[in-house]
């Protein structure tokens, strides 16, 4: 099977804004994410002038991916506490994720969940910037996304691909595509000019031993997105399960105590994160 021309998936996919289907409201989002000058003012100011986005915000930041469940009751509170970074990438999250939930139910699901379990690791092994970490893992498939929009027939057959030869979806991406999501979504993170920190855990949270920049927070992602995968919370584009690389586990250091109580401690706000269907 011969794969794309990886230059023509690139060029497409940085040109996503202009496909018919994106809808006027993401478009907007997106050119004020592209700001290199937007404020947290503007950022404020364009969430609260759109009531669905308010509530999806709203709802998000109240829920246990982030520290103040059922403590913040404005959008200018939010904004004034997460922080400009935190609030783009939940921003992005909440308004790009939706238009997937036709074509791949549960990917929604799959990334509340990395969110959610990178933000506990990132507190027990004492990150300075635990949401920043969450914002890491709510983005970290965000690549499937924009490759769904636009070659929605090749992903269909990557996503046949994973059941009928039994690979993992960023293998039957690489086949099509001659990349992978995380590479398409690095391209789009650089695009809309977030911090280096994201970019680099975005490209690499399925390979964290090849970071030079972002060891810990890549390696974070990665193990959060397959204990995911073991809670069988959400569908990130495969049933598989891979090995966590030992790279990964050497630098957390997590022990078996440390993943029963992440689990435990992730169980009751998994169920508490149902209600954030898009």
């Amino acid at each position: 099977m011969n794969s794309m021309d990886v230059r023509v998936v690139r060029e497409k996919i940085e040109h996503v804004n202009a496909l018919p289907t994106i809808p006027k409201v993401l478009n907007r989002l997106l050119a004020v994410i592209e700001n290199p000058r937007v404020s947290l003012n503007e950022i404020s100011s364009f969430i609260s002038s759109d009531p669905a986005l308010t509530t999806k915000v709203l709802r998000m930041v109240n829920s246990p991916v982030y520290g103040f469940p059922g403590r913040i009751s404005s959008v200018n509170q939010a904004v004034i506490l997460l922080g400009l970074t935190v609030v783009k990438g939940l921003l992005l999250g909440v308004s790009v994720f939706e238009l997937m939930q036709k074509t791949m139910i549960g990917l929604w699901e799959h990334s509340i969940g990395t969110a959610l379990f990178s933000r506990l690791i990132a507190l027990r092994k004492g990150h300075k910037e635990p949401d920043e970490v969450s914002v890491d893992g709510l983005l970290h498939d965000i690549g499937k996304v924009f490759l769904v929009l636009q070659f929605p027939e090749e992903y269909e057959k990557a996503l046949a691909q994973t059941k009928q030869g039994g690979i993992i979806i960023h293998e039957a991406e690489k086949n099509r595509f001659g990349t992978t999501h995380a590479s398409v979504g690095s391209w789009m993170a650089r695009k809309w000019r977030f911090p280096a920190k994201l970019i680099d855990v975005i490209e690499y949270h399925h390979k964290p031993h090849l970071t030079k920049s972002t060891p810990v927070e890549s390696a974070i992602v990665h193990v959060a997105d397959i204990l995911v995968r073991a809670r069988g919370f959400g569908f990130p584009g495969d049933d598989l399960m891979t090995p966590v690389q030992p790279e990964a586990w050497d630098l957390l250091g997590l022990t078996e105590k440390d993943l029963l109580e992440i689990f435990d401690e992730a169980e009751d706000s998994l169920q508490m994160t149902e209600d954030l269907t898009l």
